[in-house]
């Protein structure tokens, strides 16, 4: 029942900044809003503007998705492991991932670290990108 809103993570928000990092995630941002009309998804956007609904409002004010992401689209898999680890453990919230996309076949990660709670949720999540491979 949550309707998706899709971040899609860098280090500068909208136009605020350039090089080769940004300019990634302004085409992976092109390329998704391509494919799935269907879908709130915006970027670049910071993680603050993304998750926070009044910087959100201030950085990037005619967005759909800044203040009130659901899914955060990290640009690598340094970038994603280390903020999910921190936000999972810092809000003790939890999470699964990182979730790789794009393969053949599903691909996810666990650290030697991962609550049980978080190795379920994996397994589940995994199960699902196998059923539709």
């Amino acid at each position: 029942g949550i309707v998706p809103k899709v971040a899609m993570i860098s280090y500068s928000t909208g136009e605020s900044g350039s090089g080769d990092d940004v300019e990634k995630v302004r085409e992976a941002t092109r390329i998704a809003k391509a494919r799935r009309p269907d879908l709130l998804i915006d970027g670049p956007l910071q993680y603050d503007a993304a998750a926070i609904e009044s910087v959100g409002r201030q950085k990037a004010p005619n967005s759909p998705v800044a203040g009130q992401a659901t899914e955060f689209i990290f640009p690598d898999l340094n970038t994603g492991n280390t903020t999910y680890k921190a936000v999972q453990r810092s809000a003790n919230v939890v999470s699964a991932g990182p979730m790789l996309q794009g393969l053949n076949k599903p691909v996810n990660d666990l650290s030697r670290g991962a609550l049980v709670e978080a190795i379920v949720y994996t397994i589940a999540l995994t199960a699902i990108q196998a059923a539709t491979c």
